[in-house]
């Protein structure tokens, strides 16, 4: 007994506490050196389908190379590569109820050369009223696999320019999906017919993996999109660049800060997943192509996070959670956060349904606690999605609370102890 209790006491002395180990590896200096790489000039605001987007990629799969993560993408790296493709209007003419709609309020997302459609034919049809939340209308239409004409008010036009944009990008696929700008809310009548120009893209996640010990099967995600605006309408300064410190370079840092955290810890008894998705500001397309790889039912838990470089409306050391009612992922974060400075706090912003909006909701929709965690004041929010959403608008230090919160909170879930409720499909809208 005397021998045990001095081993223990000589392993007590030695060993660092938890608290300096965190501080140690999650530190502002760290967090500031990613943050202001993905942000930078030279990433020309990581654009979906430019060199940009590229570089950041690259950039991301070093990192992770470096903290010694096993890669999770394809051939045996960390570059989770996928096709998709965009069409474009060649020629063509699309009537409702005897109106030609001009062709720059129409997106065809498919994959064949010619498409045709008919009022009262097979395809669905679909709307998007004045009042629908687009974004989240948008991403349940998109996810469905037959064959759609989709008709949203022209209230929308701004995200409908902004999708439009991107060509309308799609997985490879034999349905055709057409969307329809119009002030007309459900036609009578509508015909179209399209010959396509097709583009074929090649994109990519970065994902990396921490095996896991006794639940190896059982896996928890930690995600962020790494996406942004590239170039675009510059504002009063002139500045057109649009670098996306907040959106999402600081939680894609995240990411990286808790990969290379949990590295340090060592292995978990679950299987810990780290991904920085493509493509979310042009409809979540890379977190959609992620989740087909996996099997929900395995998936304990995924933090995603969006946005967490500045203070939230409670001030420092405070972040919300998206969908916090709908499991008790929330709960369990709470408590393993009791006696220190940190306080996490269910969605403020119902109203702008946020659950659904981000990379957390695909999963989401197939039973996964999947929750979003956030510090974004989303109802007075100065440089979202403007050129001046650049690093020194953040706090970094605060930033480096935020991610250090999201680690201790998730440690009896990633240890095992804890698996959190799954959401109710049934309740889904």
């Amino acid at each position: 007994m005397k021998n045990i209790l001095l081993c223990l006491s000589l392993f007590l002395l030695h060993a660092p506490s938890f608290s300096q180990r965190i501080d140690e590896l999650i530190n502002a200096a760290e967090v500031t050196r990613i943050e202001s790489t993905l942000s930078s000039d030279a990433m020309e605001g990581r654009r979906t389908f430019t060199k940009g987007i590229d570089k950041a990629a690259s950039f991301l799969a070093e990192e992770f190379s470096k903290i010694g993560l096993q890669p999770g993408g394809s051939n045996n790296s960390y570059l989770q590569s996928f096709e998709m493709i965009s069409a474009r209007i060649r020629q063509g003419k699309v009537l409702v109820d005897g109106q030609e709609i001009p062709a720059s309020d129409l997106i065809c997302q498919t994959t064949a050369t010619t498409v045709h459609f008919e009022s009262g034919g097979a395809a669905e049809v679909a709307y998007i009223g004045a009042t629908d939340n687009f974004m989240q209308s948008f991403r349940a239409i998109r996810g469905k696999s037959n064959n759609l004409v989709v008709f949203i008010d022209t209230a929308h036009r701004n995200f409908f320019n902004r999708i439009k944009a991107f060509g309308g990008p799609r997985f490879p696929g034999n349905t055709s999906q057409l969307f329809i700008l119009s002030h007309l809310a459900k036609p009578a009548q509508f015909s179209a017919h399209l010959d396509m120009e097709l583009t074929t893209h090649k994109l990519a996640n970065v994902v990396g993996i921490i095996p896991g010990k006794s639940k190896a099967s059982e896996l928890v995600i930690f995600s962020g999109h790494y996406d942004h605006l590239g170039y675009g309408k510059p504002d009063d300064k002139g500045d057109s660049l649009y670098n996306g410190a907040n959106d999402d370079a600081s939680g894609t840092t995240a990411v990286v800060m808790l990969a290379r955290y949990f590295k340090a810890m060592g292995p978990q008894e679950r299987t810990l997943v780290f991904a920085a998705f493509t493509a979310e500001e042009v409809g979540g397309f890379g977190s959609q192509y992620f989740s087909r790889q996996y099997d929900p039912a395995k998936v304990m838990a995924m933090f995603n996070i969006e946005m967490v470089g500045t203070e939230s409306k409670w001030g420092r050391n405070s972040a919300y959670i998206t969908g916090y009612e709908k499991t008790n992922m929330g709960s369990i974060l709470e408590k393993n956060l009791e006696g220190t400075a940190f306080k996490f706090y269910p969605d403020p912003y119902p109203q702008q349904n946020l659950f659904y909006r981000s990379d957390n909701a695909t999963l989401a929709r197939l039973g996964v606690p999947a929750h979003t965690i956030s510090t974004s004041k989303m109802d007075n929010e100065p440089h979202y999605h403007k050129p001046s959403d650049e690093i020194g608008t953040l706090d970094m230090q605060n930033m480096a609370e935020v991610i250090k919160a999201i680690a201790l909170s998730s440690r009896s879930i990633v240890s095992g102890k804890d698996t959190p409720s799954r959401v109710n499909t049934a309740d889904l809208r």
